[in-house]
């Protein structure tokens, strides 16, 4: 699914446009045992429940493609004998009225999701009537897809703490007890996808809240797939890899091309309005790092480490490994931020064996927010207050005089 795509779907999740009428789930403990299964009336709650429970629902197709939201893709074999992908179907048709399979659904995440409080597994069913679309974006009315698709939302329940609340109805100081709310999903799901606009039945999208965690085992249980490696960890992996095989080659100025060159991709990319979301895989990056100055040798290594990092066809999305809006320079007590844009302003010399890092000041500077000035620079000349109401009479009485 696109951007777009994704977008089109969220859209739906708003008291007048969507066609869900109820949601579905189970409360779990702490200890994995379901301790009450519901069925909630959407249209009988108040609005401003409604939006939040909307919010919930949609919040597992939020995020982007290879950070927060991971593409599962199942085989011809898994559609036509999987069972996995027949309990998902099997859910999809009976329009989450299966309480049988419901439940099979709830024990797979059971199993699997490791959290340490309660929890809530929320599930929404959604008929789409897919509008058609001219070239120029204008809706024309006619439709011939309709999009039946559910999501599944796990969100944690945190115990708000107690504290002390005042009320206007008899102006006096009240306690307000500690309660229970429900928080955004921490992993969530949805089959199938909206792919071109239409049903695919051979791919869903799940969905983590965190970028350092994949939930590799909920990912195999719901889906029969291999999680793909967090966005963090990804991060963490091409850094160590960059690090490890360009040894000749990573000065200031290596790794500072590096960022540049990912960070115009990304750039590029976006301007050119590609719905496809923009993916790396190990020749792009070995074409990166050869332009900005690794050696042969350097690159030879460096294919050998991806491959072994990641894997031999593993694409990644450049977002994950590089930050387009930050520059970064580190050591082990300080950290410098800079906007990647004045990067040039950054250089590194060796002055009588000590190494340093210099940062070009044309502009003024301030340390707490008091601009300071430099040794041996002049420092501003101060007129004297009384000088200066003098200074102001004069210019005054004499633009008047002009005047006249």
């Amino acid at each position: 699914m696109t951007d777009k795509e994704f977008a089109e779907i969220k859209r739906r999740f708003k008291p007048d446009k969507s066609n869900i009428t109820n949601v579905k789930g189970c409360y779990v403990s702490s200890t994995k045992e379901i301790l009450s299964t519901f069925k909630i009336p959407v249209t009988v709650l108040p609005d401003e429940q409604k939006e939040w429970l909307m919010k919930l629902m949609k919040k597992p197709i939020s995020g982007s493609v290879g950070r927060n939201l991971m593409n599962i893709e199942f085989s011809a074999d898994q559609v036509t004998t999987g069972e996995e992908h027949k309990l998902l179907s099997d859910i999809r048709e009976s329009e989450l009225e299966d309480d049988e399979k419901l439940n099979q659904l709830y024990q797979k995440i059971i199993d699997t999701y490791q959290t340490d409080g309660n929890y809530l597994i929320l599930l929404a069913y959604d008929r789409y009537d897919v509008p058609s679309y001219s070239k120029n974006d204008e809706n024309i009315d006619d439709s011939t897809e309709m999009f039946r698709y559910f999501i599944a939302s796990v969100c944690p329940i945190k115990i708000t703490r107690t504290a002390l609340g005042f009320s206007t109805a008899d102006n006096t100081f009240k306690n307000i007890g500690a309660d229970a709310a429900v928080a955004a999903p921490e992993i969530g799901f949805m089959f199938p996808c909206f792919d071109d606009r239409r049903t695919n039945i051979y791919n869903a999208v799940f969905y983590t809240k965190s970028t350092k965690e994949s939930y590799p085992e909920v990912v195999e249980t719901l889906f029969g797939a291999v999680a793909q490696m967090p966005a963090a960890e990804q991060k963490e992996t091409f850094i160590n890899i960059v690090a490890d095989s360009t040894q000749e080659s990573r000065n200031f100025e290596f790794v500072q091309s590096v960022h540049d060159m990912i960070s115009d991709m990304i750039t590029e990319h976006k301007e050119s309005k590609d719905p496809e979301p923009l993916l790396l895989d190990k020749n792009d990056v070995k074409r990166v790092l050869k332009t900005c100055g690794a050696n042969e040798e350097e690159m030879t290594d460096f294919d050998k480490k991806f491959t072994n990092g990641f894997g031999e066809a593993t694409v990644i999305p450049p977002q994950n490994i590089v930050n387009p809006k930050q520059f970064e320079l580190k050591n082990s007590y300080v950290t410098i931020n800079i906007d990647p844009q004045y990067s040039f302003m950054v250089n590194t010399k060796v002055i009588d064996g000590v190494k340093y890092v210099m940062v070009r000041a044309d502009e003024g500077v301030e340390v707490n927010g008091i601009s300071i000035r430099f040794d041996g620079e002049a420092p501003p000349v101060r007129i004297p207050l009384s000088e200066e109401i003098e200074d102001t009479a004069v210019t005054t009485a004499v633009s008047e005089n002009n005047q006249e």
